[in-house]
């Protein structure tokens, strides 16, 4: 993607998030057939009755589709904050811990790094039964390490420099610092890294869904839909249009605020 002019990335994330973002939110109060609905022929193809075609149980597709983008956006959107408040507020203690806690911090995030968010979020899924806050939090937790290992290692980077001993020197207390001089400074890098986890959350979701450790039945599930109605692509088009367009705004916004040099003071 490096070839592609950055107002081209965002206007093709505005779009591609807004094509798959309006339907999402219509679904709440609004679908062409109630999600229940099975009255519809098991499998049938797109027609003017049902746009996109049914389900294996009947269920008008474009429906349960809608529905299921909501619910993707939703959970996405929350284990991807949750990720955030746990992986940066980690991140920062980790910082601000002495050298030898935070050697022993470092290891640990290493090690729950290791572990494949999809793999570490089943195994949390697994442990906690399958529901829709069993599915934000384990994919937030199992995405936090990255935030809190990367949070870490700016957060030393602007300990290294001048104006931090500076503020240190001059009796400013460590909540201060951290507000003032250091959050500042890494929040641009953040918040575009916090922004790509938003991608990872919704395939992971998906990917619980599919292997029955994500959100439970009636709620609608993109990635449950992929295991049952395989002769269709539009749940895997829909997550692959709602991932690329995220994708696509987080290089947008990096390209634009040039995070490459925001440590710089």
């Amino acid at each position: 993607m490096a070839g592609i002019k950055t107002p081209v990335r965002l206007y093709a994330a505005l779009f591609l998030l807004l094509i798959t973002f309006v339907p999402a939110a219509v679904s709440v109060f609004w679908t062409p057939y109630p999600l229940e609905d099975t009255s519809g022929g098991r499998l049938e193809g797109p027609s003017a009755v049902h746009l996109f075609g049914t389900d294996r149980l009947g269920r008008d597709l474009a429906s349960y589709v809608m529905a299921g983008s909501r619910i993707a956006y939703s959970i996405g959107l929350s284990a991807t904050l949750l990720a955030a408040l746990l992986g940066i507020t980690g991140g920062l203690l980790a910082a601000w811990l002495p050298p030898w806690a935070d050697n022993a911090a470092s290891s640990f995030l290493d090690v729950l790094i290791a572990f494949p968010t999809l793999l570490l979020a089943m195994l949390i899924g697994a442990a906690q039964g399958k529901s829709t806050g069993t599915a934000v939090v384990s994919i937030g937790i199992a995405c936090s390490a990255v935030i809190a290992r990367l949070t870490r290692i700016l957060a030393k980077q602007i300990m290294a420099k001048p104006f931090f001993v500076s503020a240190r020197t001059s009796g400013t207390g460590n909540l201060a610092i951290t507000f003032i001089h250091i959050l500042p400074n890494i929040w641009q890098v953040l918040s575009v890294n916090v922004a790509v986890l938003f991608g990872v959350s919704i395939l992971a979701e998906a990917s619980l869904s599919d292997l029955g450790l994500g959100v439970p039945p009636p709620n609608a599930s993109l990635g449950r839909l992929m295991q049952e109605a395989q002769s269709t692509v539009l749940p895997g088009l829909v997550i692959v249009l709602i991932v690329t367009g995220v994708n696509l705004l987080a290089d947008a916004v990096r390209d634009k605020w040039d995070t490459g040099g925001a440590l710089g003071r």
